[in-house]
């Protein structure tokens, strides 16, 4: 995305922050494409029979940043933060809504392959990763943030230092020990203390 690109995108988010509500309409054509990458990405790496669609999902993004109301929005960037937020509330969401139909049906559940907890082949267990991630974030907010940005936004270490406005060395080092600290606590063999990421 050309220089010029990002100041329209973030001209549009200022805008629309100030109430201009014409600017959503003109900033979604410029945003489209990167958001639909996002989603196809992580749609692609999920299983097989995977019934959400990443129209669906770009749809179901867009109606609720509508629904959202004005944000102050700083920067693309920040703007497509919360678009990842939004995609991992919809993910989950999904999730949720499949598990308790299997459950319904008599179906039981999945086991979790930790080689699959993360990308690049994400596992189908969303539900645990998510209350993993809020785990995370009581303590180390950063660290869950990267997460989230990486792994339900699809957004690349230089993508996530500008919007963590931390240098991309940082990003590689959270992503590195909070990966390790997620797998731990989803295979239920995390340490007793906290804090392990950030001394692992």
């Amino acid at each position: 995305m050309g220089e010029d690109a990002r100041q329209d995108i973030t001209g549009l988010l200022r805008a629309y922050s100030q109430g201009d509500r014409t600017a959503l309409d003109r900033l979604i054509p410029l945003v489209e494409s990167h958001l639909r990458q996002i989603a196809h990405r992580y749609l692609k790496r999920r299983r097989a029979n995977e019934t959400l669609q990443t129209t669906e999902l770009l749809n179901e993004t867009y109606l609720r940043l509508i629904g959202c109301g004005t944000t102050d929005w700083r920067d693309r960037a920040h703007f497509f933060a919360l678009c990842a937020r939004m995609m991992r509330g919809i993910l989950v969401d999904h999730a949720r809504a499949r598990h308790c139909a299997k459950r319904a049906a008599g179906a039981s559940p999945l086991p979790l392959d930790e080689r699959l907890a993360l990308p690049p082949q994400p596992t189908s267990d969303l539900v645990a990763i998510d209350e993993a991630l809020a785990a995370l974030a009581e303590f180390d907010p950063r660290k869950a943030q990267v997460i989230e940005l990486r792994f339900f936004g699809g957004l690349t270490v230089e993508e996530v230092a500008e919007v963590l406005q931390v240098h991309p060395n940082t990003v590689k080092r959270d992503w590195r020990l909070a990966k390790l600290w997620l797998v731990r606590e989803l295979n239920g063999e995390s340490p007793n203390h906290p804090g392990a990421p950030a001394t692992a």
